[in-house]
C-alpha cells in the first residue's frame, strides 16, 4: 500500500465514524483481522473517538463528574492509540526483517507507523477544517479563513505522504534501517507513576 491509500481508507473510516458520529457507537473492522488495513482501519477509529472526546470534554458547562470519566477514557484511548502505533511498527519490522542493510545506512529519526500516526491525525483536521470551510451558517470571512487553513493542510497530507513512500522505500532497499522504542507510557501504571502506587 502506498501512503495515498493510506489515505482514503483513513478518510473512509472519517466518513463512516460520522453516519451516527456518536462516540458511544459500536465499532466493526470490516477488515481481516490479520491485514495491515485492518491495523489501519483500527487506528483511525481509535483518534476519530478521541477526536470527539478532546471536543466533548471542552464543552464549557460539562458536568464535572462526567467531565472525569471522560478523562479517564481519553487516557485509555491515548494507551489505545500508543498501542496500535507499535503494532503497525512490528508488522513493517518484520516486512523489512530479511533487507540486506546498506554499509553506512541510517536511522531514521520517526518510525514508519508514527509517521502514519501524524497522517490519520491529518485526515482528521481536514475533514473538520472543510467542515468549517464550508459551514453555511459561518460567516464568508470565517470560510475564507477556514478554506486557507484547508490548502495548507492538504498541502502537508501530500508533502507527508511523499515522505512516507520515500522512507519505506529506503527500509526496502536498505538504504536506512528500522529500530524502535517502545514508548513506556507512565501515567497509566500503577508501578510508575507515584500518584496510582502510593495508593496502594
Amino acid at each position: 500500500m502506498s501512503a495515498e491509500q493510506y489515505n482514503k481508507l483513513f478518510d473512509e473510516v472519517i466518513k463512516k465514524y460520522h453516519v451516527i458520529d456518536s462516540v458511544d457507537q459500536p465499532f466493526e473492522n470490516p477488515f481481516n483481522k490479520n491485514s495491515f488495513e485492518h491495523l489501519l482501519y483500527r487506528k483511525n477509529w481509535i483518534d476519530t473517538v478521541q477526536w470527539h472526546y478532546e471536543d466533548i470534554i471542552r464543552l464549557p458547562n460539562i458536568d464535572p463528574v462526567e467531565a472525569i470519566v471522560l478523562k479517564r477514557k481519553i487516557d485509555a484511548s491515548n494507551q489505545d492509540r500508543t498501542d496500535m502505533v507499535e503494532f503497525i511498527d512490528s508488522y513493517f519490522l518484520n516486512k523489512f526483517k530479511d533487507v540486506k542493510v546498506k554499509d553506512g545506512a541510517k536511522i531514521n529519526s520517526e518510525t514508519p507507523a508514527w509517521a502514519i500516526d501524524r497522517l490519520s491525525i491529518l485526515a482528521l483536521k481536514i475533514y473538520h477544517m472543510n467542515e468549517e470551510a464550508t459551514r453555511e451558517s459561518a460567516s464568508e470571512e470565517h470560510r475564507a479563513k477556514c478554506q486557507e487553513k484547508l490548502n495548507v493542510l492538504l498541502e502537508q497530507r501530500v508533502d507527508l505522504s511523499t515522505a512516507i513512500d520515500d522512507l519505506l522505500n529506503d527500509f526496502s532497499t536498505g538504504e536506512k534501517f528500522m529500530k524502535v522504542y517502545k514508548q513506556m507510557k507512565m501515567y497509566n501504571d500503577e508501578d510508575t507513576n507515584p500518584m496510582l502506587y502510593a495508593k496502594k
